[in-house]
């Protein structure tokens, strides 16, 4: 598989960059400039919803552009309108200026890959592969395309092709990073099926796990790529893995039925698992893991993480064992663990929160016990959850943001 890319007057480096502000006009290279008129009839549809890297903001590409919103409060930043079409792939970079764009049509097609700066209006860099992009993941560092048997990951500074990743079939697009500036943690499909491969860059190692019997539906990272926690294609399981060693550290059960997973979300302090499926209900578990070596401030370099790493690591679980705030409920028949069905051991939810079934939702982690959720219906949420009794979730907030009338000033 190919690839061809082309660059515009250089790339700034992303950790100078402004903050998502209203952009000054500027012309715009290879990519049109985009309409500035608000367009909120019902003809407007919802092709993608995303987050950003901390899970402070959303994106939303639609068939005439992209709109970005903030959590909390919840707000429109700003919105891009465009009369030539949208983007079923809007990637944004925390909170700076600079997005990845794939579109869904002529003008903007699914197998080009567009880095735009919304401050000077303008596409910076540009990739075109012969398939569909499937996915595009950012990092301060890194920008990495997924196709559907193939990953590229490029330097940022100067788009130069760093490493090529051969994958199983990941119609899905699946691929996650970690975020921590000192630590390039890479989780992807493997080339069997139920395996995650992980790629830790810069200790120059990679982990295959073998996750699960069936493909892989989702999976997230932590922050710092140490914990990774994968859903199969059946959706009755979520388990938690050590990224160094792949040893099982946890497991819990979202049901007993077969449910497809729209995703994952970890906790900043690993505290909790929050997922969505198409069943309508939203999964809080407790989780009973740290993270060794938390604070990474400590780690200089990629060695000292390796040797606390061995310090700590696999021979003994306890390092990254913990008792949660909350426990999440077993069954009554838990006591005959061994000698009826795993089903009947299994650790069961904290707390639910429910929604309209087949409607796909993303979820994540807010501030103060809450959880944050968007649907590919144009609704956002909010609610919270008790961390001691956990139970039923209380919603604190909803709004249909296709519609909102708070406009970005």
């Amino acid at each position: 598989m190919s690839s061809t890319v082309s660059t515009s007057r250089g790339i700034l480096p992303p950790a100078r960059l402004g903050t998502c502000d209203t952009p000054n006009t500027g012309a715009s290279d290879s990519f049109s400039q985009p309409e500035t008129e608000f367009n909120d009839g019902d003809e407007t549809e919802l092709l993608c919803v995303s987050w950003n890297q901390d899970y402070g903001c959303f994106a939303a590409g639609t068939s005439q552009g992209f709109r970005i919103y903030n959590c909390d409060p919840f707000k429109e930043t700003f919105r891009r309108d465009l009369k030539s079409g949208g983007f079923k792939i809007v990637e944004m970079l925390f909170r700076c200026n600079i997005l990845a764009l794939v579109g869904a049509n002529s003008q903007y097609p699914p197998n080009k890959v567009m880095i735009w700066d919304d401050h000077q209006s303008r596409c910076i860099g540009e990739f075109a592969f012969r398939s569909e992009v499937r996915a595009v993941k950012l990092r301060r560092d890194r920008i990495v395309v997924v196709l559907e048997h193939k990953i590229y990951v490029y330097n940022f500074m100067d788009l130069k092709l760093l490493h090529q990743i051969e994958t199983l079939a990941n119609p899905r697009g699946l691929c996650c990073l970690s975020h921590h500036s000192n630590a390039f943690v890479l989780a992807c499909q493997g080339l069997q099926r139920g395996q995650v491969r992980i790629e830790h860059f810069g200790l120059n190692m990679t982990k295959l796990i073998l996750a699960h019997d069936s493909n892989i539906a989702c999976f997230t990272l932590t922050m710092d790529g140490l914990l990774l926690a994968t859903a199969s294609t059946k959706g009755t399981l979520i388990r938690i893995f050590n990224t160094m060693d792949g040893t099982l550290l946890q497991e819990v059960r979202r049901g007993g039925n077969r449910a497809e997973i729209y995703s994952i979300a970890l906790s900043p302090n690993v505290q909790w698992l929050a997922v969505s499926s198409d069943k309508g209900t939203i999964h809080i578990f407790g989780l009973r893991v740290r993270v060794v070596g938390e604070d990474s401030s400590a780690q200089s370099n990629a060695a000292q993480g390796l040797a606390l790493f061995q310090q700590n690591s696999s021979t003994s679980l306890d390092a990254l064992i913990s008792p949660s705030t909350g426990a999440n409920p077993g069954s009554s028949l838990s006591f005959m663990r061994g000698v009826l069905p795993k089903y009947f051991s299994s650790e069961w939810s904290f707390a639910r929160f429910h929604l309209p079934e087949d409607t796909q939702f993303i979820a994540a982690f807010g501030s103060q016990n809450t959880i944050i959720i968007v649907g590919m219906d144009g609704s956002f949420y909010r609610c919270s959850f008790d961390p001691v009794h956990g139970g039923e979730m209380l919603q604190q907030e909803y709004v249909r943001f296709l519609k909102t009338e708070s406009r970005p000033r």
